[in-house]
């Protein structure tokens, strides 16, 4: 159950449980954690998309539009197949956090900091969101263990509107980075 999971896993290996209907072994998670710091970069040219916001913009609405221009990046994807599921998943579970980080980071009139490989998946996130070029964050395991159980009880929100939305999106055939952005307009909401 959730109140398990939350207090023996961490957000990733919920994420493997999503994708392949059961928890990892230590080395599927091995495995897992390394596709997702892999896929965590973003394209250098969405650093562009940023700079057409205004500074006062929200950043789930700049959010909203950087999620939803991955769809430019994996054309392939406009034609979703099956087979596709699997790495679109992964990419979305590494660029997300990424994205939204970069989001924050351009809202505050910071300059973005880069995905950190040597850190867990919620370090990571931590890490992009307040850390400076000139200043390296410290992550404290209290937050992070709270921010781990945060992800976790996201992961199981049931169909509420945001879910709805996307599913909506996706009956459609639309672009999975399309469909996940629809959700995040409707969390905007």
């Amino acid at each position: 159950d959730i109140k398990d999971l939350a207090e023996k896993s961490d957000f990733l290996e919920v994420a493997y449980l999503l994708i392949y209907g059961e928890l990892p072994s230590g080395e599927q998670y091995n495995n897992f954690t390394k596709q997702v710091a892999h896929h965590s970069l973003v394209n250098e040219r969405l650093h562009y998309l940023f700079q057409t916001f205004c500074s006062s913009s929200h950043p789930m609405a700049i959010m909203l539009a950087a999620v939803g221009s991955l769809s430019a990046f994996y054309p392939d994807l406009l034609n979703f197949k099956e087979a596709d599921y699997e790495l679109t998943a992964i990419r979305m579970i590494a660029k997300i956090p990424t994205i939204a980080a970069m989001s924050y980071k351009y809202s505050i009139g910071q300059p973005f900091i880069y995905p950190d490989d040597s850190l867990d998946f919620t370090e990571n996130f931590l890490h992009m969101m307040f850390a400076t070029p000139c200043t390296k964050y410290t992550v404290n395991s209290i937050i992070k263990n709270a921010l781990n159980k945060i992800f976790i009880l996201h992961a199981d929100h049931e169909q509420n509107a945001s879910t709805s939305t996307v599913r909506i999106a996706g009956s459609s055939g639309a672009n999975p980075f399309a469909c996940i952005s629809t959700g995040i307009a409707s969390l905007l909401g």
